[in-house]
C-alpha cells in the first residue's frame, strides 16, 4: 500500500514519544528539510500520519479500542500474561503510569499530532499547485484533530504544542481546538477542492469532506457545544463510507493482535458488558453484526467475538458511523431540549435495518418516558451497541454521567472501572514541571 512505500523515510524524521523537541536521526533515511520541501514528501508523510494512527499494536487505534473496551466492560482478558491489558481490565489504582497500553496512546497521539503540524507549517512554503496543497492540508488536519481528540477521551489535561517543556491545557480546550483545526481545513476544502495528484497518491479510505464534519460534530457533543454537534451532524451523507484501509503488508490491528488469534482480549459477554437495564434484546441484529457468537456466552459456550470491523486481515475499519452521527442528532436535540427531533433521530437508529456499514438493529421505535432523562439513557444505551468496540464508551461513559468507580470499592465499578487515566511515566520523565498529578481513578 501506498502508505508504506517510505515508511522507512519517515522513521528518521518522527519526534519523540513526549512533548519534548528532541530528535532522534537515521543516516539512512532522508532529512526533514528534504521531505518537507516537495509535494511528494508531504504526501508520504501524511500516509505516514494514517500509519501510525491505525497500525500496529502499538497503534493509537490498537490501544484506543482496548483501553477503552477494558476500562468499560466491553473486554475482558484471555490471558493474563498481557500484564497491560489485565491492569485496565482490573482498573482502579492498579492501572500504573508505566502501563504499556496507556504508554503507547499517549505516545503515538503525540507523534502524530507533531508530524501533523510539521506538514501544516511546511504546505505553504512548497512550490505546487492549490489543489494538491489543499488536499495535503485537509489529511494532515484530519489526523491532528484526531490525536487531540482522542487523547483527550483518556486524560483530563495535555498539551497541544510541540516543544520543550509544553503546557498542557483541559481536555475540553484540546477538543475546542480539535474542532477550530477541522473547521479551518473545511474553510480550505470548500475553497480549493482537492486536486486528482493528491488522491492518486494518498491512502484511499478516508472521505475528506464528510469526515471533517463528523469529527466536528464528535468533538464539538464532547465539549458541550450541542448546537454546533447538531449542525455538524445533519451536514455528513450518511450514505458515504470514510475507512482506514488495510492489506495483508499493512493489517487491521484488531484483527492481527485480537481477534484472529484469541490470546489477547475478546468481548466479555453476549450483553456487550452491558448492566441489566442497559442491554440488547435478543432481536437485535447488530448483536449477530458484532459477534461470531452471540449466544455463546449464554450457552456455556466460547464467544469467539470476531466484530464485524476486525474480520481479516484487509478488513476496513470506520472513521466514523452513520449510526453515530445519528445518535449525536439524537443527544444534542435532548440537550437542547427538542425532544421531537431527538426522538427523531433515536427512531431512525432503533428501526433501521441497514446502513452504509450494513448494521441495522430492526427494533420498533422509542416508546418510553417523553423525557429528556429518559431519552439521553435511550441515546447512551444506542451508543453502546452501535458503536460497540469504537474506542468511544470510556468517553460516554462520564458524559452521560453513568455510575463512576469509587477508590476501593469494586460494586460500584459497574460500568466502568477508571474515570480518567495516568499519566504516563515517559511524559513525567520529560516534562516534570507541567505533568499535572494523576488522578486519583
Amino acid at each position: 500500500m501506498k502508505k508504506i512505500i517510505l515508511y522507512s523515510i519517515l522513521s528518521g524524521l518522527m519526534l519523540t514519544a513526549t512533548s519534548c523537541d528532541q530528535e532522534y536521526l537515521n543516516p539512512s533515511a532522508a532529512s526533514e528539510t528534504q521531505v518537507t520541501t516537495d509535494l511528494n514528501g508531504l504526501i508520504t508523510l501524511c500516509n505516514g500520519l494514517q500509519f501510525r494512527y491505525t497500525s500496529s499494536r502499538a497503534g493509537i487505534l490498537y490501544n484506543a479500542i482496548t483501553a477503552s473496551g477494558l476500562s468499560t466492560r466491553e473486554l475482558t482478558v484471555l490471558n493474563a500474561g498481557n500484564g497491560d491489558e489485565e491492569q485496565l481490565r482490573i482498573g482502579g489504582a492498579n492501572v500504573t503510569p508505566n502501563n504499556g497500553v496507556l504508554r503507547n496512546l499517549w505516545a503515538q497521539n503525540q507523534l502524530v499530532k507533531a508530524n501533523a503540524d510539521l506538514i501544516l507549517k511546511s504546505v505553504g512554503n512548497v512550490a505546487g499547485d492549490a489543489g494538491t496543497k489543499s488536499g495535503i492540508t485537509v489529511y494532515a488536519s484530519i489526523f491532528r484533530a484526531l490525536a487531540l481528540g482522542t487523547q483527550a477521551q483518556f486524560w483530563q489535561q495535555l498539551p497541544v504544542e510541540t516543544g520543550n517543556n509544553a503546557k498542557f491545557v483541559t481536555r475540553d480546550e484540546a477538543l475546542k481546538e480539535a474542532v477550530r483545526t477541522l473547521e479551518a481545513a473545511a474553510t480550505t476544502l470548500a475553497a480549493t477542492p482537492v486536486s486528482t495528484t493528491f488522491t492518486g497518491r494518498i491512502v484511499p479510505g478516508i472521505d475528506l469532506a464528510n469526515t471533517l464534519q463528523a469529527l466536528i460534530a464528535r468533538f464539538s457533543i464532547m465539549t458541550g457545544d450541542n448546537a454546533k454537534a447538531l449542525a455538524a451532524a445533519n451536514r455528513v451523507d450518511l450514505t458515504r463510507r470514510s475507512s482506514f484501509n488495510f492489506d495483508d503488508a499493512v493489517q487491521n490491528p484488531l484483527f492481527f493482535n485480537t481477534f484472529g488469534n484469541r490470546n489477547v482480549t475478546e468481548p466479555l459477554n453476549a450483553t456487550l458488558g452491558l448492566p441489566e437495564a442497559l442491554r440488547p434484546v435478543a432481536s437485535d441484529r447488530r448483536l449477530a453484526f458484532y459477534l461470531s457468537n452471540p449466544s455463546g456466552v449464554a450457552a456455556g459456550g466460547i464467544n469467539l467475538g470476531r466484530a464485524s470491523f476486525f474480520t481479516a486481515n484487509n478488513a476496513a475499519i470506520p472513521v466514523y458511523l452513520p449510526g453515530e452521527m445519528l445518535l449525536i442528532r439524537a443527544e444534542a436535540s435532548a440537550r437542547l431540549n427538542d425532544l421531537p427531533a431527538a426522538t427523531t433521530a433515536l427512531n431512525a437508529v432503533l428501526t433501521k435495518t441497514t446502513d452504509a456499514w450494513g448494521i441495522g438493529a430492526a427494533l420498533p421505535a422509542y416508546a418510553g418516558p417523553n423525557t429528556a432523562d429518559a431519552i439521553l439513557t435511550e441515546i447512551y444505551r444506542q451508543r453502546s451497541i452501535e458503536l460497540y468496540l469504537s474506542g468511544l464508551r470510556l468517553e460516554d461513559s462520564r458524559r452521560f454521567n453513568r455510575l463512576a468507580p469509587v477508590a476501593g470499592d469494586a460494586a460500584s465499578q459497574v460500568e466502568r472501572n477508571r474515570t480518567f487515566y495516568p499519566y504516563p511515566l515517559i511524559e513525567k520523565d520529560n516534562n516534570r514541571a507541567n505533568t499535572p498529578a494523576d488522578p486519583a481513578i
